[in-house]
Parts: structure tokens; sequence; C-alpha cells
């Protein structure tokens, strides 16, 4: 059953399935392998699960943990394309309709979408003037 609110237990599975399934992606898994290991169950992963836990409870009912700023952590991950960020979103969206209902679904999406630009316009990734 799809879930039709948002809480932390909501978001903890979520997050914890889209990641996993991250990690096996030929195309952006890397990124995360090479920073963070290939294994969610180390300390590097759990730290950095709860934090995503508590950024997207925040993003998502403004309550939550988080206080810091998303951009700093990916900003040495390696050379990132378009690409990247089009498959990272689409992972996300199948694990967002995985796990609440679509109006739930669209939100968080969009808020990925506009996370996912805010971080190609930091990185200097398809500006149209290159």
């Amino acid at each position: 059953m799809l879930a039709q609110t948002v809480d932390r237990q909501t978001v903890h599975k979520m997050i914890h399935h889209f990641y996993a399934k991250l990690l096996e992606d030929k195309l952006v898994g890397h990124y995360f392998i090479n920073s963070l290991g290939d294994n969610l169950e180390n300390e590097r992963w759990k730290d950095h699960l709860t934090t995503l836990d508590n950024f997207w409870l925040k993003m998502m009912t403004g309550k939550g943990a988080y206080g810091g700023h998303p951009f700093p952590p990916h900003a040495f991950l390696g050379e990132m394309y378009i690409e990247t960020f089009e498959r990272w979103l689409e992972l996300f969206k199948e694990a967002l309709n995985q796990f609440f209902i679509p109006k739930i679904a669209d939100k968080f999406y969009k808020k990925s979408e506009i996370l996912a630009a805010q971080f190609m316009y930091n990185l200097d990734i398809g500006n149209e003037e290159d």
C-alpha cells in the first residue's frame, strides 16, 4: 500500500530503497561507491542516510533535524554530466512512485528537480554558453 502521508518512517524506507538501487546503477552508482562505499550498512553510509532522511523530511514537511547545505558534499564527487542528473532523477522518481501516492510522489519529485537544477548550475553543467 502506498503511503498517504510523509513521516520519518516513510521517508526512511523510500530513501534506503532508493540508495540500494542507486548503488547498483552503472551510470550513477560509482559516484556514491567511491565516496561512501558499496555497503549501506557501513558507518559512512549510515551517517549519510540519516542526513538524507532528515533532509527530505525537512524538505517535505518543514520539520526535521536537517540544518545544513546539501550542495557542498557533492562538489567533489568527480565530473558529472546532465545524464548523471537525469538518471538520478529517473531512479528517484521510480522509488517515489513505489512508496507514495501520486500527489506526494509528484511533490517530492518537483523538489528533486529543483535541487538537481541547482546542483547542475553550481557545477556549471549544461550551461548554454559552454
